[in-house]
C-alpha cells in the first residue's frame, strides 16, 4: 500500500480538517506533528514514503533531502508556490510536484498584518497579561491612534494592496514602494509611490509584503532601520529573511523602533533566538495564512491531489512542463 506522509501539522489540525477516508482506503497515511528541523531528520522520517504532503514553507525539502528519498514519487505542498521545495531537484528525479492554489491566503495574511499593528500600537499583549494578573491598567502605556498616521507598504501585490485598503479604512495616509512598483499600479491601489528612503523616513508603520528572492533577501538592513522614525512600527508577515535579524534586534534593544513579527529566519525559531527576548516586540508563530477556513481548503485539495495521482490522472501539477521535457 502506498505510504503518504503529512508534514508540518504543528497545530494538530490536519486530522479533523478534511475527510481522509477515501485516501486512507487506498494508502497508509501518517501525520507528523513535530517539526523535522534538519536534513537528516527529514530523511530518516520520510525514507519509506512514496508521497509527501508539505505545508508551505515549513519543512525544507531541498535537493540534499530529495536526492536521499529514493521512494518519493509525489510531493504536494499547500499554496501556489513554495520556496522550501526544490522543484528542479524533484523534476530531475521524475517526481511529480503538485500545489493547492487557494483564494483565501491573501485575505488571511492581510488581516493578520493589521491585527499585529493594532495589538502592538494598543499594547494588547501587555494589557491581557496585566488584567489576568489583577493589575487592571497597570504597566500598560497609552496606545497610539492609527487614524491620521502614515502607513508605508513595501510590496503592493495582492496582500500589500489589501493591507493598504485596510489602512485607508482607518484613515491613514498611504505610501508604497517596491523595486517593480509603477505609478500606474500605485494609482490603481490609491497610494502614493515614493522612494524606499522616503517611505522609511515618513511612515509610522512599515509593513512588508514581498516574495522572498535573492533580490529581496535582507532588503531591510541596519541602514534602513536607522532611517525609520523613532518609535515607528515594523511589521513582517511575509518572510523572515527579508529583514537582517541582527540589525533588527539591535534597533529593538536600542529602543529606536518597535516590531510585530510573524515570520523568522529559522522556523520554528530555536531556543535562544535573539528575537524571542527582544524588547518592544509582539511575536506570533507564522499564522499569516493559518485560518480554519484556509486550512480546511488546503487539506481538502491535498487529498484530491493524491487521489487523482493514484488514479493516474494527476491534477494541479506544478512541474508539468519540466516532467514533459524530461521524458521528451
Amino acid at each position: 500500500m502506498t505510504k503518504v506522509a503529512v508534514l508540518d501539522d504543528w497545530q494538530g489540525f490536519a486530522e479533523g480538517a478534511t475527510d481522509w477516508s477515501a485516501l486512507k482506503a487506498k494508502a497508509e497515511v501518517k501525520i507528523f506533528r513535530e517539526a523535522l528541523p534538519t536534513e537528516d531528520a527529514l530523511v530518516a522520517a520520510l525514507a519509506d514514503f512514496e508521497v509527501v504532503l508539505a505545508m508551505r514553507e515549513r519543512s525544507r525539502l531541498m535537493k540534499p533531502v530529495i536526492d536521499r528519498l529514493p521512494k518519493l514519487r509525489l510531493l504536494c505542498f499547500t499554496g501556489a508556490r513554495n520556496a522550501s521545495v526544490d522543484t528542479a531537484a524533484c523534476t530531475a528525479r521524475g517526481i511529480t510536484v503538485c500545489n493547492t492554489t487557494s483564494s483565501r491566503t491573501s485575505h488571511a495574511t492581510a488581516e493578520l498584518a493589521f491585527a499585529l499593528m493594532l495589538a502592538t500600537l494598543r499594547h494588547l499583549p501587555a494589557g491581557d497579561a496585566e488584567t489576568r494578573a489583577g493589575r487592571f491598567q497597570h504597566n500598560v502605556p497609552p496606545g497610539v491612534d492609527m487614524f491620521g498616521r502614515t502607513l508605508g507598504v513595501i510590496g503592493l501585490g495582492h496582500i500589500g494592496a489589501r493591507v493598504a485598503s485596510y489602512g485607508r479604512a482607518f484613515g491613514m495616509e498611504l505610501l508604497a514602494w517596491s523595486q517593480n512598483l509603477t505609478n500606474e499600479r500605485a494609482q490603481e491601489v490609491g497610494v502614493t509611490r515614493v522612494t524606499k528612503d522616503e517611505l522609511l523616513a515618513r511612515a509610522d508603520v512599515v509593513t512588508l509584503h514581498l516574495v522572498l528572492s535573492d533580490r529581496s533577501r535582507g532588503i531591510i538592513g541596519a541602514a534602513d532601520l536607522a532611517k525609520m522614525k523613532r518609535g515607528a512600527l515594523l511589521v513582517n508577515t511575509s518572510r523572515g529573511p527579508l529583514i537582517d535579524t541582527n540589525a533588527l534586534v539591535a534597533a529593538l534593544r536600542g529602543g529606536r523602533i518597535r516590531a510585530a513579527i510573524d515570520v523568522y529566519d529559522q522556523e520554528p525559531p530555536p531556543s535562544g533566538h535573539p528575537l524571542l527576548t527582544a524588547p518592544n516586540t509582539v511575536l506570533s508563530p507564522h499564522l499569516g495564512y493559518v485560518t480554519a477556513d484556509g486550512m480546511k481548503e488546503f487539506y481538502q485539495l491535498l487529498v484530491e491531489n493524491v487521489l487523482a495521482w493514484l488514479a493516474g490522472k494527476p491534477i494541479r501539477v506544478f512541474n508539468a512542463e519540466g516532467l514533459a521535457a524530461r521524458t521528451a
